[in-house]
């Protein structure tokens, strides 16, 4: 018996994504008292934000291939 890949066409780039869910847990710890799970949710709201934008930094002319 062979297991097929479940595949799924994203409509949406990864950027997108990533920037509306960290919209989403900054929108959720923003609910919460101070204490360890919005400190938590906060975090990875900061590591989604930083995904968003390495494609920025990737692409950007400050960084140039080895002479």
């Amino acid at each position: 018996m062979t297991l097929h890949r479940r595949r799924i066409k994203q409509t949406r780039s990864l950027e997108e994504r990533m920037a509306e869910q960290a919209d989403k847990l900054k929108d959720k710890a923003s609910q919460l008292p101070a204490g360890a799970e919005r400190e938590s949710l906060l975090k990875r709201a900061r590591v989604a934000e930083t995904g968003a934008h390495l494609v920025d930094w990737i692409q950007s002319p400050g960084l140039q291939p080895p002479k």
